[in-house]
Formats: C-alpha cells, sequence, structure tokens
C-alpha cells in the first residue's frame, strides 16, 4: 500500500527535525563536558608556579626579613633593649631558607645555564660573588646574637652586618627579579621551564615538607608580631 505523497513529506520533516534536536543535544552536552575539562585543565596550569615566580615569592620572604633587619638595627642604635632572639631567629632563616636552599636553586638552574649558554656572565658573575658575602655576613651575625651581652664594639660590628646585608640584597634581588628571571625564561625551552618549576617543587617539599614555604612564612611573621612590624597599616602616610 502507497502512502500519500504529502504524507512521505511529512515523515521526512519528521525524521529531519528528529535528527536536528538530537544533534543539537548531543553538541550542546559535548560543549558541556568539554567546558568542564578546560575548567579541570585551567584549574590545573594555575596551580603550577613557573620558577621565577618561585623564587620572586621567596624574594618576597627575604624582604620581610629584611625589614625585621632594619628594625632591630633601629634598636639598636637608639640603643634600647629588645629580645636578641628575634635577630639570631631572623638569621637562622636567613641561613636555611635562603642561603642554602634559595640560593642553591640559583646557582645550581640558572646561573650554570646562563654561564653554559655564555649569556649574562658578567651579572652572573656578581650574583654569585654577593651569594658568598652574604653567607659571611650571615656567619657573623649567627655568632654575634648567640651571645647574651654585647659590649659596645661588638654592638657596632652587629649593627654594621646588618646594614651590610640589606644594602646588598635589596639591589641583589631588584636585578634578579628584573634582569634575570626574564632572560631566563626567553633562553630554555618551554618542556625545560616546565621541568625545572616541577624540580624546584620537589626540592621544596624533600627540604622542608609538603607546605614549607608556608611554615617559613609564618615563622617570619611571628618574628614580625615580636618586633612591632607585623599590622601593615603602619607604613601607610597619615
Amino acid at each position: 500500500m502507497e502512502l500519500p505523497a504529502n504524507s512521505i513529506t511529512e515523515i521526512d520533516k519528521c525524521s529531519r527535525r528528529n535528527f536536528i534536536e538530537k544533534s543539537l543535544k548531543v553538541t550542546m552536552l559535548s560543549g558541556i563536558a568539554g567546558s568542564a575539562a578546560f575548567a579541570g585543565c585551567s584549574e590545573q596550569e594555575e596551580k603550577k608556579v613557573s620558577p621565577p615566580e618561585d623564587l620572586m615569592q621567596e624574594h618576597g620572604l627575604l624582604n620581610r626579613v629584611l625589614l625585621i633587619y632594619d628594625s632591630c638595627k633601629v634598636k639598636l642604635l637608639n640603643e634600647e633593649s629588645f629580645d636578641q632572639e628575634i635577630l639570631f631567629s631572623a638569621a637562622s632563616i636567613i641561613k636555611k631558607f635562603v642561603e642554602d636552599y634559595h640560593e642553591k636553586q640559583e646557582e645550581n638552574y640558572l646561573f650554570a645555564r646562563f654561564e653554559k649558554m655564555n649569556q649574562q656572565t658578567e651579572l652572573v658573575q656578581i650574583l654569585r660573588e654577593q651569594h658568598i658575602a652574604g653567607r659571611k655576613t650571615t656567619s657573623q651575625i649567627l655568632q654575634l646574637t648567640k651571645q647574651k651581652n654585647l659590649n659596645e664594639d661588638e654592638n657596632k660590628v652587629l649593627i654594621r652586618q646588618l646594614e651590610n646585608f640589606v644594602r646588598m640584597y635589596r639591589p641583589h634581588e631588584a636585578r634578579e627579579d628584573t634582569v634575570l628571571f626574564p632572560a631566563f625564561r626567553k633562553m630554555i625551552s618551554k618542556n625545560e621551564y616546565d621541568s625545572i618549576g616541577e624540580e624546584f617543587e620537589k626540592n621544596e617539599h624533600r627540604l622542608f615538607g609538603k607546605d614549607g614555604f608556608e611554615t617559613i612564612v609564618n615563622e617570619v611573621k611571628e618574628l614580625e608580631k615580636k618586633t612591632g612590624i607585623y599590622e601593615l597599616n603602619q607604613f601607610t602616610p597619615i
């Protein structure tokens, strides 16, 4: 039995309409799934910290210790009494986190590559020399702050060493942040760049635990509170 021509046309229309509706549903579902997957990838990418960003965060921590040094130096100059353990603890953080870890990362992963590729060699040489000078200064600060009572000459030496350390490291880290780190990013491939970031993370976790950086930041925070410089609003001009 043959169907009328207009019935076949209606059937074709229904078939096409069903096909289009199903296609639209599939497209929408695929789009939603794709968006979710993209969002997941984006979140995962955001969690990754690049090598320079990692080092610059650590420079931020160093700067907070330099502020503690500045505050203690003023107290020493004014002959104000304060807990000298604060200075010893601050210098200990410089030694264990900045010098024995952060600077070793820079020397082994960045400086060595610049030297191998014969780029920024003059700057890298100066930065290496300053790392050595900084370690000597920290050693003297630790030695002096171990003592309970310093005489006048020892106080002068301590003040001078604090001044020397701060004076050197502010331009030191600023030059790394604005010259060395951007040049490093341009110098190596993306794969090597990402690989170094992963190495940084592994090294930090191995030496200081999963939340190592946050733990050190909290140590600095407590020293800031003891020194009286933790509240940020005190630095706002009136």
